[in-house]
């Protein structure tokens, strides 16, 4: 009875999630036609690799849960302890790499502001190397998150301006540095005066072309790493339910796996 309902119920998790798979494999198939961006096309293979993943080892788990292959059963458990292991330490490295950094508050401002040297080592040296940032600084103008941002705030006077709580993207990408001590004539529109700024060259690096405006900036970096673990802290939420999920569906595999062995004997 037992050998029956644990294959059974693994059986049924397992063809659950090779229907999930079919359209994370669509997805996929889909962005990498249409993809036209950075962006996209950054995305595509992931989504057909996990796709492709999850639909073969659902196969495994339900082909040996229910013909009772096995030696099936057996690479199915083997690649999910693999997976929960990975996962466990994933989680723990995305953790540690996110735990340090935030932004900083500013006097008479409603936004905060973005110091690359606050962040950890890991992500500073990811966003530094010119291969990875030409990418990402191409996802930020194609996404056209600080046109959308001179649109919002157009119309604003300096002081409505200072009070706004903006993204840490938009903070860090779309503006000057308060450093800089620019006057303002706009959002994306700042007096950059003749003065050269050796303590923060992102003043010197400032345009008020809406192509460059702080694309090129440290604080526009600062600002995508602070924007990165506002996403990945979200992520480990879900990774910590999957991995339970996980668990939970392995733990069933080896009832099934040891139930086999036992009706074989």
């Amino acid at each position: 009875m037992s050998f029956r309902l644990s294959n059974n119920l693994l059986g049924i998790l397992n063809f659950v999630t090779f229907l999930l798979s079919i359209p994370i494999l669509v997805a996929g198939i889909w962005l990498s036609r249409k993809a036209i961006t950075e962006c996209e096309r950054f995305l595509d293979k992931p989504i057909i690799i996990v796709g492709v993943f999850l639909m073969v080892v659902s196969l495994a788990g339900f082909v040996g849960a229910c013909c009772h292959v096995k030696w099936l059963l057996w690479l199915y458990l083997v690649v999910m302890f693999i997976l929960i292991v990975l996962g466990i330490a994933g989680t723990i490295f995305a953790f540690v790499v996110t735990n340090k950094g935030a932004g900083r508050v500013l006097s008479g401002k409603g936004y905060k502001e973005y110091r690359l040297g606050d962040y950890s080592n890991w992500l500073q040296k990811r966003v530094s190397d010119e291969n990875n940032w030409f990418k990402i600084k191409s996802c930020l103008v194609d996404s056209k998150v600080c046109s959308d941002f001179h649109n919002q705030h157009m119309n604003e006077s300096v002081t409505e301006f200072y009070k706004v709580h903006l993204p840490a993207i938009q903070s860090g990408c779309c503006k000057p540095s308060n450093d800089c001590q620019f006057t303002f004539l706009g959002p994306t529109n700042w007096t950059k005066g003749n003065g050269v700024f050796i303590n923060n060259t992102d003043c010197n690096t400032w345009s008020n072309d809406l192509g460059t405006l702080c694309f090129d900036c440290q604080a526009c970096k600062a600002g995508f790493i602070d924007n990165l673990r506002s996403s990945w802290k979200k992520v480990m939420v879900v990774n910590i339910i999957f991995l339970v999920c996980l668990i939970i569906v392995y733990s069933v595999g080896c009832c099934a796996f040891s139930n086999s062995r036992k009706s074989k004997s």
